[in-house]
């Protein structure tokens, strides 16, 4: 009995060594950032219209009388390098889609399919910093 009960202490004992690798930490990405956008008669409103690099929530309200369906995509006129392009769902006119993004440095147009509808242009500048050692952050 006494030596089943010391194996098994034995046993219990080394498996709770571990491994020896060692854990690396890397920082946090940086928090997200909230851009809000307005589809009205004639012209998309973004705020704000400079971020840093990283992820995006954009959060358009269509305050249009028709369905739209908004993308975020590199500016042609910018030259952007390597860019994201991004489209939400239909939104149905008077309703709020979202639209998660991460995107590099450079220009962009939030536009919709409607030519009546001028495009508004963000700017998203270099990477922003890490989120390490920052608390409350969602």
């Amino acid at each position: 009995m006494r030596r089943a009960v010391s194996l098994a202490t034995v046993t219990v004992l080394l498996a709770g060594c571990g491994g020896s690798d060692r854990r690396v930490n890397e920082p946090r990405p940086a928090p997200l950032v909230n851009m809000t956008a307005a589809v009205q008669d004639g012209v998309i409103r973004v705020s704000p219209r400079t971020v840093g690099a990283g992820q995006i929530v954009l959060i358009v309200s269509n305050q249009s009388d028709r369905p739209q369906r908004v993308t975020f995509a590199t500016d042609e006129l910018g030259g952007t390098r390597g860019g994201r392009t991004a489209s939400t769902p239909i939104i149905p006119a008077k309703a709020t889609g979202r639209l998660t993004i991460d995107a590099r440095e450079g220009r962009y147009s939030v536009s919709v399919r409607d030519d009546g509808i001028r495009a508004a242009r963000v700017f998203v500048g270099p990477p922003r910093p890490s989120g390490q050692n920052r608390v409350l952050l969602p």
